[in-house]
């Protein structure tokens, strides 16, 4: 998972290279800044880099930088919710719960 402080500060100190583009999985960018670093404009625009990494809250960073990490933790996370709806299912087949409080908790479970 990538973070944000880290990236904030590569782009800061070492955003003249691309290696915060690197760190974040944008080979392309990181190649972009690398071959044309001579010229200064990937420092400034590093600088702009490392600003806007620093005022991007957490989750806005996460949608956009570790969204394969989070859809995996989802996925790892469904898993779990697909064994509570198992068990429930086998109350309401038994009798413990009733049709009503089988779906209440189903909504709940889904929509969670």
């Amino acid at each position: 998972m990538k973070d944000k402080l880290a990236a904030t500060l590569l782009a800061f100190f070492l955003g003249s290279f691309g290696i915060h583009r690197f760190y974040l999985r944008q080979t392309g960018l990181g190649l972009l800044y690398l071959l044309t670093c001579w010229t200064g404009v990937p420092t400034i625009v590093s600088f702009i880099d490392a600003f806007f990494f620093l005022i991007r809250d957490e989750d806005t960073f996460n949608k956009k930088y570790n969204a394969k990490y989070l859809a995996n933790q989802k996925n790892i996370a469904g898993t779990s919710d697909a064994n509570e709806l198992e068990k429930l299912f086998e109350l309401k087949e038994r009798g413990v719960i009733s049709e009503k409080e089988y779906k209440q908790k189903k909504s709940k479970l889904i929509n969670s």
